[in-house]
């Protein structure tokens, strides 16, 4: 069956269904998300382990080279990248690209286990994650208030704008940049605890069974079940003060008897500054396979919401990565547009035939849009790259439609030249 001669005395159900997947593809471009580049996962593994106090050559023979011998033997493993520093090793391993990124996991961490034994008793047990492209910060915000001192802040971005911020679809992390992290300091009387007979072993060990707050079990009142929890929780330095302690004589104290109780803060690890000023800031991470443009317009409506509800807070953008993706895609787009009208500008000017030139027209839309269907199902999104190769094939596509049509109009001017010949050549009559 010839579809194209039937279709041809047919074209009733041809433009139909073109209508139809042309409608279809507009719809799945609208959907399609916008990102900078795909999310790719590439078969790199880091392995994290922390020796707290230990200097970098104890830790480079002690812990390093072991993991690195036993990472060595995987097969299609392709580099080692090891990075040493006070109390923390690091070691990154890349993987051919053709191994799938859960068996590389799977086979560091098996890995590690078999060597755990040898490393030191008092290293932490080896962290084993995949790293995660997607994973840098998009957007980056500070919060100021007069109302509100450092330690307030820093709560308020803690739970209120971090639990905000994670209702957002398409947010995967918010973390905090500087501010301070609240801290209550038990200093022990070494004098007092001479002369008691008392050692800081005994506190450590007591104040540990402080903040807990465990299951009890479930007990039968009233013909009914009722869950019991046991609470030791305290919530004010004066409340740890007040603790009643068990000394081995079998005497007890207070807390505050031995010790200096003080709720401070903790040491600072981090600063942000905006302007010269000392600020409290906030990073927004996306989650993978979310747009970036649309995590912004999420962020930005939770963040009215927050400012109507907290109006002596002021929130000032610090970086906004999320911006050049968005350019970057207009750019894309106008150029895609402008490559278009080019290519069918430059089929009627090698052509001088309007029927060609809408033929031209009509075939790009007609092979963009229900390309896009496919793009959409199989997960594909707005980005570089797709852009760029769709940028590439209106380009093929047209020089194909030129040649087919130059070859056309070529085999048409051959035979229409030569039945010319013919037809002035005198007929004979044998």
């Amino acid at each position: 069956m010839n579809f194209s001669a039937w279709s041809i005395r047919n074209p009733i159900p041809g433009i139909l269904l073109f209508i139809m997947l042309g409608l279809a593809g507009l719809l799945c471009f609208h959907w399609m998300k916008i990102q900078q580049f795909p999310d790719i996962e590439l078969p790199m593994v880091t392995v994290s382990a922390a020796l707290p106090g230990a200097a970098p050559p104890q830790l480079e023979t002690e812990v390093a080279r072991k993991i690195e011998n036993s990472i060595a033997t995987l097969q299609g493993l392709r580099n080692q990248y090891t990075n040493i520093q006070d109390g923390v090793v690091t070691v990154t391993a890349e993987f051919q690209l053709e191994k799938p990124l859960q068996e590389a996991v799977d086979d560091v961490r098996n890995a590690v286990s078999q060597v755990r034994s040898d490393l030191p008793a008092d290293l932490r047990d080896p962290i084993v994650s995949k790293i995660n492209l997607s994973g840098s910060p998009i957007l980056t915000y500070t919060i100021q208030s007069p109302k509100m001192d450092e330690e307030a802040l820093s709560w308020f971005v803690d739970y209120d704008i971090a639990r905000a911020m994670l209702q957002v679809k398409g947010v995967g992390a918010v973390a905090r940049v500087g501010g301070v992290t609240r801290q209550v300091e038990v200093e022990l009387d070494p004098e007092k605890l001479l002369a008691l007979n008392a050692t800081a072993t005994d506190i450590t060990r007591q104040l540990r069974l402080v903040q807990q707050d465990a299951s009890g079990g479930q007990t039968k009142i009233g013909g009914s079940e009722q869950s019991i929890r046991t609470i030791a929780t305290v919530k004010t330095a004066a409340e740890i003060g007040a603790m009643d302690i068990a000394l081995s004589d079998g005497r007890h104290i207070r807390l505050d008897q031995v010790a200096t109780i003080r709720d401070g803060i903790a040491e600072r690890r981090s600063a942000a500054l905006l302007n010269g000023q000392p600020v409290i800031g906030f990073e927004i991470t996306r989650s993978k396979g979310a747009s970036e443009v649309d995590v912004e317009k999420g962020v930005i409506e939770a963040l009215d919401k927050l400012k109507a509800s907290h109006p002596d807070i002021k929130i000032t953008e610090a970086f906004n990565f999320v911006k050049p993706v968005a350019d970057n895609y207009k750019g894309s787009m106008s150029l895609l547009y402008e490559g278009a009208i080019l290519a069918i500008l430059v089929v009627w000017l090698f052509l001088r035939d309007w029927r060609a030139t809408i033929i031209a027209a009509t075939a790009l839309p007609l092979s963009i849009l229900p390309a896009l269907i496919g793009m959409y199902y199989f997960g594909f999104t707005l980005n570089t790259v797709t852009l760029l190769a769709m940028s590439l094939v209106v380009g093929i596509l047209v020089m194909m439609q030129l040649l087919k049509l130059k070859i056309s109009f070529g085999i048409y001017g051959w035979v229409k030249h030569h039945m010319k010949l013919l037809w002035k050549q005198p007929m004979r009559l044998d």
